[in-house]
């Protein structure tokens, strides 16, 4: 279909009955949560300094180091940028819901927020702290106050906001000639490339049991909900969510784009976004991913990985509009509407597979391993989501979570009925 009708909008301040939802957002929804997991894998299976360096463990030749190298051009931040993005849209799509009914929509969304950040503590804290949904719950609760502006001021100030995260990284990375030497080391060891002693100690922590990871996954969250926040999520974040809200409001993400806009999204992709993270991997490598690769060097894929998105925005939508692979898009849906649940389930199954307390295959997997783990999630996924859909108006985490905001339990179990016209 070349054009597709314009989504409908709740008249009511509730949950989004399934005929009113924007299926061609739960579809792209659901592809980000099954993207994000190509490079959440290496956290959950290797030391954290091989996410952000991938010579600081593990081998790194022949299909591993394609595997690092198609991962970082395709999915490395483009997903989070994705899923970002759409949480933005989200709280639009809310707005709107909102103004028809002519009902508040400040109080629920501050409740959402508080109970995702709550969520996220708790999944940081005692399953894995790569947890983004703290991040989103504070920066949601700062862009709900921009949901009016026109799109033209969401995306100036979302790029005001990239600027200054780039512009903090690159003053550290500039300013490092000047640090005492002991801190550029203390730095290189503990966040760039650690002694053979402090890696074995971070294998054994997590091969160990679930007591034992505690004190490792606890000083990694804090790491991630303070300095990472400061100096990086809160800007990069708070600026994709607004780039959402905007691109939301220009009828982006329902698909009712011409064809030839989406096309111009992958154009930009591959003339502009891949060349510019291409550059970044060829620098880091012929520097020997020096310290100043953490600071100066991620600035290509910081700034290329959003064109890089839009692209894989772009191919979303011409598959909706085109109907292309229908199946896979009818379970993608499922999936995205479902993504709570579907981001916690992989790390449930990822952490199982490779903490102590599961397999404990922790630094033993190769990159070529984790993809082929990572594609196992993926097909798990794609056939539990539409069957749990068939029984259950929502994800188990969606139920709770909108329950708790909503201040009641909502029916989560279909009617008989439905169950015979599905």
């Amino acid at each position: 279909m070349e054009n597709s009708p314009a989504p409908a909008f709740p008249d009511s301040l509730g949950p989004v009955p399934e005929s009113q939802r924007i299926v061609s957002l739960d579809i792209l929804r659901g592809f980000a949560v099954l993207g994000i997991l190509v490079m959440n894998i290496q956290s959950f299976s290797m030391i954290g300094a091989a996410y952000m360096n991938p010579t600081a463990f593990g081998n790194l030749e022949g299909g591993n180091l394609w595997v690092w190298i198609l991962s970082h051009l395709l999915t490395d931040q483009k997903f989070m940028a994705i899923f970002s993005m759409l949480f933005g849209a989200g709280i639009i799509l809310m707005a709107t819901k909102a103004t028809r009914s002519g009902k508040g929509l400040t109080g629920l969304h501050y409740r959402r927020m508080f109970w995702l950040t709550i969520l996220g503590l708790v999944h940081a804290y005692l399953f894995w702290y790569g947890d983004i949904l703290f991040v989103y719950g504070i920066c949601g609760s700062l862009v709900y106050w921009f949901r009016k502006a026109p799109p033209v001021t969401l995306l100036v100030i979302a790029l005001v906001l990239l600027c200054i995260g780039s512009g903090i990284y690159m003053l550290g990375g500039l300013s490092m000639p000047s640090w005492p030497p002991e801190a550029v080391r203390d730095f290189e060891e503990d966040m760039w490339r650690p002694s053979p002693g402090m890696a074995a100690a971070e294998i054994q922590a997590y091969r160990g049991s679930w007591l034992d990871q505690l004190e490792e996954r606890a000083d990694a969250a804090v790491g991630m909900q303070t300095v990472a926040f400061f100096f990086f999520l809160i800007w990069r974040v708070t600026a994709l969510m607004l780039i959402g809200m905007a691109l939301f409001k220009m009828r982006v993400f329902s698909a009712e784009r011409s064809s030839r806009c989406y096309w111009s999204f992958l154009v930009l992709a591959v003339v502009v976004g891949l060349p510019l993270v291409s550059a970044g991997i060829v620098r880091n490598f012929g520097e020997g991913w020096d310290v100043a690769s953490f600071f100066l060097g991620s600035q290509y894929n910081y700034w290329g990985s959003i064109p890089v998105a839009l692209g894989w925005i772009g191919l979303v939508m011409l598959a909706f509009q085109h109907n292309w692979c229908s199946g896979l898009t009818t379970r993608l849906a499922a999936v995205g509407k479902t993504a709570l649940s579907c981001y916690l389930l992989e790390t449930l199954i990822a952490t199982t597979i490779f903490y102590g307390h599961g397999f404990g295959l922790f630094g033993q997997v190769s990159r070529m391993g984790q993809i082929g783990i990572t594609a196992g999630i993926w097909i798990a996924l794609l056939l539990a989501a539409p069957s749990w859909l068939k029984r259950f108006r929502y994800g188990p985490f969606e139920w709770a979570w909108r329950s708790l905001s909503y201040w009641t339990i909502l029916p989560i179990r279909r009617a008989r009925v439905g169950l015979s016209q599905s």
